[in-house]
């Protein structure tokens, strides 16, 4: 995508999310701004590689078209943007959907249903469990930073008083019955009024904010004329709630907890095969974060079968390595070869819907970096570490290597 092409389509300086979509209109990137105008116009300065990332630049490279939806508010931008990743499951959101450290909004399937927050890890656990420990009536996310989604429910909890996980302790209930944020079970309409709230709870997690604004009026109607003034006097001030929400505290922590906010730590890992004529095959991969070599984080491979195939071997441990989700993902992979090895890697990523940029070195008869197979940007912007962190790798595995041969003489 042109620079060009953005400036002709007059964004507005508004809360909203983004689309970016490829030739087939099919949605590669999804993310909310606090100004659409600033958010996207910034894909497109010179330093994006370093404060984006390759991931993003890849993304905005094979970007033909951009669609945008205006919010009301960041709140409805930060519950809108989810609801769009769950919908159309773009390539580019991937690694934050696949996050195990992301947070799902729960709602529970109780006499008095429950609102709060779940780590994606724990609600997997919580899930395989055959004893469940709460029943699921509706689950919203995933949301990647877990900062920005406390703040947006403390602002959904004022207009949508709900009881929350920790209910079940009278004490605890009874401060937020105090603050008007938990209904008090002792009225006897509490349980008809609360099932009401929380429908539009769901209606506003599922970003339908026109069909929540008539089915208030319309409760609002109806209870005016049927005399009940107090529960159309709340209709009245939930419909002017959703009309001014005040989320300046999002504002503010949206700029830390952005989407698409700068990598803190760039990481890279470089793979490397070694063996003896397909004997004592091993793998390994070392870690690079900011230029710096963390042997804390280098990882070996025992490799499953034993033969003269570099790009199976490579196969094998990046699969071995994926599977390990606790472990964080890499913003580049680095590999020793050609082409070939690109297009494995690839291949092995593409297959579980992760987007992680290869490079690949070729080495000459030296063994010294000749040749390197990628994004051209790429390449460019991180040629010495990639050329450092692929020596690293290449002495780390030869060593595992002839130790491991060693024991098998000594036997």
């Amino acid at each position: 995508m042109k620079r060009q092409y953005v400036s002709k389509q007059k964004l507005p300086d508004t809360p909203g999310i983004y689309i970016f979509k490829d030739y087939q209109k099919r949605p590669l990137y999804i993310g909310r701004a606090t100004s659409l105008k600033d958010r996207v116009k910034s894909y497109f300065s010179s330093d994006l590689i370093s404060t984006r990332g390759p991931r993003i630049v890849d993304m905005v490279t094979k970007a033909v078209s951009l669609e945008w939806s205006v919010t009301d508010s960041v709140l409805e931008a930060i519950i809108l943007e989810s609801a769009h990743i769950k919908k159309y499951q773009s390539y580019y959101n991937v690694d934050e959907r696949d996050d195990k450290s992301s947070n799902y909004i729960v709602i529970t399937d109780d006499t008095w249903p429950r609102v709060f927050l779940a780590r994606a890890r724990d609600l997997d656990q919580h899930l395989k469990n055959k004893t469940l420990e709460y029943p699921i009536k509706k689950l919203f996310g995933p949301y990647p930073h877990s900062g920005l989604i406390k703040e947006a429910l403390k602002i959904v909890r004022k207009m949508f008083p709900f009881k929350d996980k920790k209910s079940f302790d009278a004490r605890h209930d009874a401060f937020y019955q105090a603050l008007g944020r938990s209904p008090k079970e002792s009225d006897v309409n509490a349980r008809r009024r609360y099932t009401r709230t929380i429908d539009n709870l769901i209606l506003f997690f599922e970003g339908k904010k026109d069909m929540l604004r008539t089915r208030i009026e319309n409760e609002m109607k109806s209870a005016a004329q049927s005399m009940h003034f107090e529960e159309a006097g709340q209709a009245k001030r939930l419909l002017y709630a959703l009309d001014h929400i005040n989320d300046m505290s999002l504002i503010k922590a949206d700029k830390i907890f952005s989407s698409d906010s700068s990598h803190k730590q760039f990481r890279i890992e470089a793979y490397d095969i070694a063996h003896l004529s397909g004997n004592n095959v091993v793998g390994a991969f070392v870690v690079l974060k900011n230029g710096e070599l963390v042997p804390s984080e280098y990882r070996k491979f025992i490799i499953s079968k034993q033969m003269n195939d570099d790009l199976a071997g490579l196969e094998e441990i990046l699969n071995r390595r994926l599977n390990h989700t606790e472990w964080n993902y890499p913003d580049l992979i680095v590999v020793d070869g050609n082409d070939m090895h690109v297009r494995r890697a690839e291949s092995v990523l593409q297959a579980r819907r992760i987007n992680i940029p290869v490079v690949a070195v070729t080495k000459d008869a030296s063994h010294k970096a000749s040749e390197f197979v990628g994004l051209d940007n790429i390449i460019t912007t991180y040629k010495k570490d990639i050329i450092a962190v692929n020596a690293e790798a290449h002495r780390y595995v030869i060593r595992f290597h002839r130790n491991r041969r060693n024991k098998g003489l000594l036997l």
